[in-house]
């Protein structure tokens, strides 16, 4: 689509929207796709590749949505079971496309209110959302303490995505020089063996 076309298909469906506004009609919000990356920059990749592997353990359908059934099964798992209408309340606090089930990015949103403060701890959601907490009992008080410090220090970051990006990519470069020196190593062994007979 021509770039004048595209421009011109966005203005008609503003002037459409404010058409129908002003005949007192109510106008439903259209949702953009946007990567999880860009909009949840509050999160490293590293922890939204977390969420999403929690997200798909518990989306036994394979749906890409966590149902009702589903979210019941996720809270039993987690022992903190809800009752029914527990659940529907639960749903219904980050449901934004209103389709009766939690998406991973609205299963990112109650990790982003958790991390706001917006959560009671008491509720469904709240219980949830403590999947993600430090188990000071496991890593200590001062693994507790510098897991904070990360987090404090990962937030003050500007663009973390590029430098974890570059992080990976050194890694890479320092496990492809590892095994380079190694083969070389097992080469040079070799022909001392080899050389020998």
């Amino acid at each position: 689509m021509p770039a004048d076309n595209e421009l011109s298909a966005i203005l008609n469906r503003r002037n459409d929207i404010n058409d129908a506004i002003d005949g007192g009609k109510t106008v439903q919000p259209r949702y953009g796709k946007t990567s999880v990356y860009t909009e949840f920059t509050e999160f490293s990749r590293k922890e939204i590749k977390e969420y999403e592997n929690k997200f798909k353990m518990y989306n036994e359908s394979g749906s890409g949505t966590i149902s009702l059934a589903e979210l019941k099964t996720m809270m039993e798992k987690l022992q903190a079971p809800q009752t029914h209408l527990g659940l529907k309340a639960m749903i219904k606090e980050v449901d934004e496309d209103d389709d009766g089930a939690i998406s991973f990015r609205e299963f990112l949103i109650i990790f982003r209110k958790a991390a706001a403060g917006e959560l009671d701890l008491e509720t469904g959601l709240g219980q949830l959302a403590t999947l993600t907490e430090v188990d000071v009992d496991e890593v200590g008080v001062g693994g507790a303490k510098t897991f904070f410090e990360a987090k404090i220090a990962e937030v003050s970051k500007g663009s973390k995505f590029e430098d974890e990006i570059r992080e990976e990519q050194e890694e890479r470069k320092r496990e492809e020089e590892e095994k380079k020196c190694k083969a070389q190593a097992f080469r040079e062994r070799a022909a001392l063996f080899g050389g020998g007979s």
